[in-house]
């Protein structure tokens, strides 16, 4: 079994595993919960002592948040398409609850990325001699 960069990509766009392709990201019952590794393959989701994993899809959140959104309903209240007050009521709703909408996507997002530039961490996508070996080397 090969994953693809292609096949990297739209799992990650589903909010799928990577490695092999399951709805198995976040925990059932739960939006905000992230599984620790795969159910169905074992990959490791959630790297223990690497915060900066974590971070960077927060920060993914941050930018597409502010880009996405935020910088849109600036430019039609300074164009004068909104009001000032609907602007700011709009910004302020929209940076608490936009975040919170897109938590699964950023997450889901990040680690494709990951996976997207070092395809060959995947363990689908490694020699059969060290499938056993940890997926972080």
């Amino acid at each position: 079994m090969k994953v693809t960069r292609v096949q990297i990509v739209t799992r990650g766009l589903a909010n799928r595993c990577p490695n092999c392709g399951a709805r198995t990201l976040f925990k059932t019952g739960t939006f905000f919960e992230v599984n620790k590794d795969c159910p169905a393959c074992g990959l490791k989701i959630e790297r223990e002592g690497d915060e900066g994993f974590f971070l960077g899809s927060m920060s993914l959140n941050y930018g597409v948040t502010l880009v996405g959104f935020l910088t849109p309903v600036m430019l039609l209240a300074y164009y004068k398409v909104i009001g000032v007050t609907t602007a700011m009521v709009l910004a302020g709703a929209g940076s608490i609850v936009f975040p919170a909408l897109f938590y699964r996507s950023s997450r889901s997002w990040w680690l494709m990325q990951y996976y997207l530039f070092l395809p060959h961490h995947l363990p689908a996508n490694r020699p059969m001699a060290v499938v056993g070996e940890d997926e972080n080397s």
